[in-house]
């Protein structure tokens, strides 16, 4: 396969140098499906057969090493990976972060996970306690940089409330972060003040206008409900239906980017959503029917949201306005889902999704959308002037 990529991943430059930067390192990898270079080569295998690498365990976050586990919060146990001969270590089952065991044999632990730019997206957090754990064990981490798919300009939602931290947030960001993995990484160091070897291998010709298509980099499904770019662009307003009784589209084609319930009117819906005027989006009317999660088998009336500007599209706000219209409409059959979500057994998935309660009060007293946006649009104004040094990329 050749590449027409115009840029080069973490990932790929360290397969040009040829891993140089691991030699004489025991190491670990943490790998999904979307660990891949521009050739769709696996990284971990590339690795393991080079002679500088001395890749010794493997390790995968949610929804499996090998993107498995369709459904969400299913866990998996660790294997012995086919290709490699190697152990595989699950980070989303018993444990969600390395283990001294895990780490013992180890020098350096390597992490290549594709983010999706939306802070309720498990891999950042994966990345995290991979951080928190090297520091503990004294481990070198080296993190390999990839596209923020939704690129690096535009912040939305609200910032997380430390009181709502969850394993779908664990740090003081917004929902649409607007940061890379590396990015993350240096500004989670910072704000644990991790005493840690930590390396990032950035990526080269990437810049924060781009979206994912731009790159030129094939998309690898990062998590079996992200099958494309246009997926993940919908997903940071779409992921808080999970905090409702309201299908997020799981059990179809177009997960997230179709939403509904047996109880909807599609036209009803609809019709109120266009009289709002948002931009950057046609709400369509549709009847679809999930093989499976919420409603399997059911007939839904719903919504599939069609991004007509992604410039001037903003999926928090155009899914908070989803979630206020059903509530209008149908006060007597929408509801909040009730815990247990994400290992949160107590705090309302919502809130958690959300990053606090504001969010969730602010809705029910009937503040309209647009309100809701002016608030945490000064939350994200205040969290881009603090993070400007994290800021590799132009």
């Amino acid at each position: 396969m050749t590449s027409k990529a115009t840029v080069r991943t973490g990932l790929d430059r360290l397969v040009a140098e040829g891993f140089a930067r691991l030699r004489g390192q025991r190491v670990g990898m943490v790998v999904h499906p979307a660990s891949r270079d521009a050739r769709l080569k696996r990284g971990w295998c590339l690795a393991h057969a080079s002679a500088l690498a001395d890749v010794r365990a493997l390790f995968g976050p949610q929804h499996g090493f090998l993107g498995q586990t369709q459904d969400n919060m299913i866990e998996w146990e660790g294997f012995t990976d086919r290709t490699t001969g190697l152990p595989v270590h699950s980070l989303y089952g018993a444990v969600r972060k390395p283990t001294a065991a895990m780490l013992a044999d180890l020098d350096t632990l390597v992490v290549d996970l594709q983010d999706v730019g939306a802070r309720y997206y498990t891999f950042i957090w994966t990345l995290y306690l991979c951080l928190e754990a090297c520091a503990e064990q004294g481990k070198r981490a080296v993190v390999l940089d990839r596209p923020n798919p939704l690129g690096g300009e535009l912040l939305e939602g609200p910032v997380l409330d430390p009181a709502y931290a969850s394993f779908v947030g664990l740090a003081p960001i917004p929902v649409r972060h607007g940061l890379t993995s590396g990015e993350l990484a240096l500004l989670f160091q910072r704000w644990q003040g991790w005493d840690l070897d930590l390396e990032v291998v950035w990526m080269e010709g990437w810049r924060r206008s781009m979206d994912f298509e731009a790159t030129g980099l094939p998309w690898v499904l990062p998590s079996p409900n992200m099958p494309t770019p246009e997926t993940a662009y919908v997903y940071p307003g779409g992921c808080l239906l999970e905090g409702t009784n309201v299908s997020e589209g799981r059990g179809t084609t177009r997960p997230f980017e179709i939403f509904g319930a047996p109880w909807i009117d599609p036209d009803t819906l609809v019709g109120l959503l266009r009289d709002w005027g948002l931009p950057g989006v046609i709400w369509r009317p549709l009847v679809f029917e999930p093989t499976f999660h919420k409603f399997a088998g059911q007939p839904c009336g719903g919504v599939q949201v069609h991004v007509t500007d992604r410039r001037a599209f903003r999926p928090v706000l155009t899914y908070t306005a989803a979630i206020a219209a059903m509530r209008e409409l149908w006060p007597g059959r929408f509801a909040w889902r009730e815990p247990p979500y994400e290992y949160e057994t107590v705090k309302l998935p919502i809130d958690i999704l959300a990053g606090g309660t504001q969010w969730r009060r602010l809705l029910e007293a009937g503040q309209r959308p647009p309100a809701l946006h002016a608030v945490w649009a000064q939350q994200c104004e205040a969290f881009a002037e603090a993070t400007v040094g994290f800021r590799h990329y132009d």
